[in-house]
């Protein structure tokens, strides 16, 4: 039997996969069904939703019958829903499939976020960030390889390519899936809206450090093409440096986490953040303006695991509730936010709207001390 920790890590490293096949799928899906760009976008939205609903009824299922049957059904069906979006007919099966594609992604999120701060708990020592880590790593594997399979094999072999691996990863974890149990569940308030106002404040938190991140990744190339007059490939290096130095940080912030602490590495990471933007904002050459995008990497990379690390350590409060309302007022950030931003865009520049974020983050540096829940040496007698 492997370890918990090794199990988590497996199940991070499955939805990033799935989602970096989805990503070379894309332009593939739109073709098969002629969509145009307006109607992809929605069909994204969709996605979207989709995410947006499942989080909090994945939470509730969470606390009503514990981590591993929520893992379990979500992971299970997630493993799937590729091949449902290749194999759908039409625009309503396409809509239907693209809603259980994001509902159970993003649901198996929450319970594999739930199933992360439990085994966090269990070994007295932070995992999250490699987590995490793990999840973009699966996501650049996921791209690599589905790219691949559609340019050689076609869309219906990368997708049964991804349901193999997906399923291999899911059963290397599954006995400790039906094996661990959040048992802080009986222990904490029963179902229902937190009354206390630090999970909100935690939700704002997750909000203000995603918020940043889906704006890098809709907007940075076409900010260095539309405005900085880059070409293609130069371009493609925005996201590339941001994803690049957020993977390879996310390995190395649990040691950081465990010396300095959660409230000082939050600080430290979100100001490293806004000096990213800032300096991608500011620059007027693509080499600053990928360097700057490359620090906001450094700095956004540690600062969503340390927060859902916190959000599923509250005391008093159910921590797949809590994770739910984390995941699902983040998450937004990323789902939601970029199009408003792409809107705004259109009045201030994308200089300016980068330089704009940058306050999001000096917000995440005031509100830091919330998360000293993520660190358990100090919490762990009243989460018990």
């Amino acid at each position: 039997m492997i370890n918990p920790r090794i199990a988590v890590s497996a199940l991070f490293l499955m939805n990033g996969f799935m989602i970096g096949n989805w990503a070379p799928q894309i332009p593939e899906f739109a073709n098969r069904l002629s969509l145009d760009e307006s109607q992809l976008g929605l069909m994204i939205a969709i996605f979207g939703f989709g995410s947006l609903v499942s989080m909090p009824i994945t939470g509730i299922g969470v606390v009503k019958f514990g981590t591993a049957p929520a893992t379990k059904i979500t992971s299970m069906i997630a493993t799937t829903t590729l091949v449902w979006l290749v194999l759908a007919p039409g625009i309503i099966t396409a809509t239907i499939a693209i809603f259980v594609f994001g509902a159970f992604i993003a649901g198996m999120d929450v319970a594999m976020n739930a199933m992360a701060v439990d085994v966090e708990r269990k070994i007295d020592s932070p995992i999250m960030s490699s987590c995490h880590g793990f999840w973009s790593l699966g996501g650049l594997i996921g791209a690599v390889c589905g790219g691949y399979l559609i340019q050689y094999s076609g869309s219906f072999d990368q997708a049964i390519f991804s349901l193999l691996v997906a399923l291999m990863l899911v059963a290397a974890s599954w006995r400790q899936i039906i094996s661990h149990e959040m048992i802080t569940h009986k222990q904490l308030t029963p179902i229902g809206i937190p009354k206390t106002l630090l999970p909100y404040l935690i939700g704002i938190s997750a909000l203000f450090s995603a918020l940043p991140e889906g704006a890098v990744i809709d907007w940075s190339a076409y900010y260095l093409r539309d405005e900085i007059g880059a070409n293609a490939l130069t371009s493609s290096y925005a996201f590339g440096a941001f994803s690049a130095a957020m993977a390879i940080v996310r390995f190395l912030g649990d040691p950081v986490r465990r010396r300095l602490g959660a409230v000082k590495t939050v600080k430290i990471c979100s100001l490293a953040a806004a000096l990213g933007l800032l300096v991608s904002g500011i620059a007027s050459t693509p080499e600053l303006i990928i360097i700057g995008f490359a620090i906001t990497g450094l700095g956004l990379s540690n600062l969503i695991p340390i927060v859902f690390s916190a959000a599923g350590n509250l005391p008093g409060v159910a921590p797949g509730i809590s994770l739910s309302l984390t995941t699902t007022i983040g998450y937004s950030g990323v789902l939601i936010a970029p199009a408003a931003l792409g809107y705004i865009s259109e009045f201030t520049g994308f200089s300016i709207l980068f330089s704009g974020l940058a306050i999001f983050l000096f917000a995440v540096f005031f509100l830091a001390p919330i998360t000293r829940h993520a660190d358990f040496g100090q919490n762990q007698s009243t989460n018990r």
